[in-house]
């Protein structure tokens, strides 16, 4: 059998990660330390990204929620999004103050409110997205397309599935 090209020259840094996620325990194969380095760095990056929205990195996550779908609920909005009622309420106001949402009694029970995207929040997401998908470009540089579609894939799997459990009850132990 014969050598790939890549382990005949020495490897590549795919190789060097693979062969590091199967040694010995360490830093370089500890999945804490790479969730905290990847957050740490897409926060950096992102956060300039959509800093001029209300909130933020959470702005900009409520403005991604309300331009996906059905209208949310207030309560359902602040779930999907993993904040504080209290937080989303003060948030809300901000972006409502924007002209960046508006809010209206659900039809479907008058005591909750619906949010909604507005065309200048539909705008304003357009640009930070683009910013963010500049930055995000500079975060994933060494992924191929593919890679970075498969991490993207499996980080999104592994978020619902940390969703799902962090909306769970707690179960006895």
């Amino acid at each position: 059998m014969s050598a790939s090209p890549s382990a005949a020259n020495g490897g590549d840094a795919a190789d060097t990660a693979t062969r590091a996620a199967t040694r010995e325990p360490g830093l370089e194969s500890d999945l804490g330390w790479a969730i905290r380095m990847v957050s740490s760095a897409f926060r950096r990056v992102a956060t300039s990204s959509v800093e001029d929205l209300p909130g933020g990195p959470r702005g900009y996550l409520v403005l991604v929620a309300v331009a996906s779908g059905e209208p949310p609920s207030q309560l359902a909005l602040a779930q999907q999004v993993s904040l504080d009622r209290t937080v989303m309420t003060y948030l809300l106001d901000d972006l409502e103050t924007r002209q960046l949402i508006t809010r209206r009694p659900d039809p479907r029970d008058r005591r909750a409110r619906q949010v909604l995207i507005t065309e200048e929040g539909r705008a304003q997401l357009e640009r930070a997205q683009e910013r963010l998908s500049v930055a995000e470009a500079r975060l994933l540089a060494d992924l191929d397309e593919h890679d970075a579609r498969q991490l993207r894939l499996l980080l999104t799997r592994v978020a619902q599935t940390a969703q799902r459990e962090a909306l769970a009850p707690e179960a006895d132990c």
